[in-house]
């Protein structure tokens, strides 16, 4: 695995654990009682963006970790799939 297919596929990883991450801990405006004018209740009250990014690059840092080893440490590939199913005969 070169460093551009490495740097892609955790770039894929980061932004799908994120749109997962992104309804955790979410208030909506209705919920913190402070609507602002002009917004729709149920729009997001304090989203705390940080928290969330940092939370995201963590689990894609362990996702692409466990894919890495799995990968080019143990050597599996999309060949070694049918391997770990039971054989049906």
């Amino acid at each position: 695995m070169g460093w551009i297919s490495a740097a892609a596929i955790f770039f894929i990883i980061w932004w799908t654990v994120l749109f997962v991450a992104l309804p955790f801990g979410l208030k909506t405006q209705d919920e913190n009682d402070d609507v602002t004018l002009g917004t729709v209740a149920s729009a997001p009250g304090r989203p705390h963006m940080l928290k969330t990014v940092i939370r995201t690059t963590i689990a894609a840092i362990i996702i692409f970790g466990a894919f890495y080893y799995v990968t080019v440490v143990a050597g599996y590939g999309f060949d070694d799939i049918p391997s770990f199913l039971p054989e049906m005969n």
